[in-house]
């Protein structure tokens, strides 16, 4: 490697550069003829303009991209390899954390999948199914809201992204009430859901409902006519139903194409049939259709939302956990009064039950429940697209293999054909509009 001056050197690859700031004029002038060559840029890994730790490495020509490739690894966290460590609930803390904007989804195709193994799909009560509808459609409206918050904040439109974390927020605050945690839930389960709502969720979810209903509308008055915004999105990141087919494309992105596909609409789970929704499509197969499409989808949900809480009001003190005491855990919780750990009067439900119930209970959070051996994958409409979770087990009491179809990962693969022969700025656009969140990439 020789040195041939202050801003470059030579490698087998050709002349590398380092550009360090206020000095780019100096270093076209030190280049000659060598201006007119493509130059490889890396974009990333950082978080603003990659939504996460993603790394784009850029060969250009001018500001034209002629190439475009995604690197990633960078944040890879074992989470399916711990998996085959834990009991078979002990899992869901473990996926709940992979796409860390739609947890909830994370939990449901996993608890899903085992219950599938373990033959009880149809001893799910209705009242935990209601409320896995509730909570998976409202994860939709926060993952959306960042999706939109993000993707104008990356092109300037900051106002879009306060308005869209401020509604976020109020998401999150349900999530607390119902769940006790803001996000990374282990809410919901093999055999139902954790706890029951707590006294007051319908009425706090109701109005979360009138009020997303009042402020949506800004979100279309600021983005859907405004010239700038969609001189940026129209005619960018640019794929269409074949491309989307070849890749394996889901979600928004396909159905920017006008493509229908939609898994709660064409293989209902959790008794999706039951409720009165559309599937949201454009036409354009562009980054604004993609952003058209997650605004439509959140209506669609709150019209979800809205049907979920006339449902669970009618199911006051039904069952949320399959009856089959070896399953279900925890059972009959109660959470103490310092909003970790049981309640008193639950521990002393369990001490004061029997020797045997004891026992049995002490079994079944150590060890945890057995599951018959076989293979399961039980895909769900996640906010990216199609989400699923393959698992395997030989019959113990922890999973033999579990690997996550996640959408993010799938979808990056129209990186490269979204951006070649576009400008660099509109990258950005493209990768916003995929929408990928790296935490499911590198599991």
């Amino acid at each position: 490697m020789t040195t041939t001056n202050d801003y470059g050197f030579d490698t087998s690859e050709g002349r590398v550069f380092t550009v360090s700031g206020q000095d780019w004029d100096q270093l076209t002038d030190q280049l000659g003829e060598a201006a007119d060559e493509r130059i490889v840029v890396n974009m990333g890994p950082q978080h603003p303009s990659t939504h996460g730790v993603l790394r784009l490495i850029l060969e250009l020509e001018g500001e034209t991209v002629t190439e475009a490739r995604a690197g990633i690894g960078y944040l890879h966290t074992g989470i399916e390899k711990n998996m085959e460590y834990r009991s078979w609930v002990q899992g869901v803390t473990f996926c709940t954390r992979m796409d860390y904007l739609a947890p909830l989804h994370n939990e449901a195709t996993y608890s899903l999948g085992v219950e599938r193994l373990l033959g009880i799909e149809d001893d799910v009560p209705e009242k935990a199914q209601v409320m896995r509808v509730l909570l998976m459609e409202l994860n939709r409206i926060s993952s959306h809201l960042v999706a939109i918050a993000t993707g104008g904040m990356e092109i300037g439109a900051l106002t879009v992204m306060t308005i869209g974390f401020r509604e976020r927020e109020l998401v999150l605050d349900l999530f607390e009430l119902i769940t006790g945690l803001r996000m990374n839930h282990a809410f919901i389960r093999p055999g139902g859901v954790a706890q029951d709502l707590p006294p007051g969720a319908l009425e706090e979810i109701r109005g979360f409902v009138e009020l997303m209903k009042k402020r949506l509308p800004e979100y279309a008055d600021l983005c859907n006519a405004n010239p700038i915004f969609r001189a940026r999105l129209e005619n960018v990141g640019v794929l269409d139903l074949e491309g989307c087919v070849a890749l394996g494309l889901t979600g928004p992105v396909l159905r920017s194409t006008g493509y229908p596909w939609d898994l709660r609409k064409t293989q209902p789970y959790c008794g999706y049939e039951d409720y009165e929704f559309d599937v949201q499509t454009w036409d354009t197969a562009d980054a604004y259709g993609r952003f058209r499409i997650r605004l439509g989808e959140m209506w669609e949900s709150l019209r979800i939302v809205e049907q979920a809480a006339d449902r669970l009001a009618k199911l006051e003190g039904a069952p949320i956990m399959v009856a089959d005491k070896k399953i279900a855990w925890p059972s009959q919780l109660a959470i103490g009064s310092d909003g970790m750990g049981n309640s008193l009067d639950h521990i002393r439900h369990i001490m004061g039950e029997s020797m045997e119930a004891l026992i049995h209970h002490f079994k079944l959070v150590t060890e945890g429940f057995r599951v018959p051996a076989g293979q399961a994958y039980v895909p769900i409409e996640g906010p990216r697209g199609e989400l699923g979770a393959h698992i395997v087990s030989d019959g113990g009491t922890r999973p033999y293999r579990v690997h996550f179809r996640d959408p993010s990962f799938t979808n990056l693969q129209a990186t490269s054909v979204m951006s070649e022969g576009g400008m660099v700025a509109d990258v950005i656009v493209a990768i916003a509009s995929i929408d990928p969140v790296m935490g499911g990439v590198d599991r």
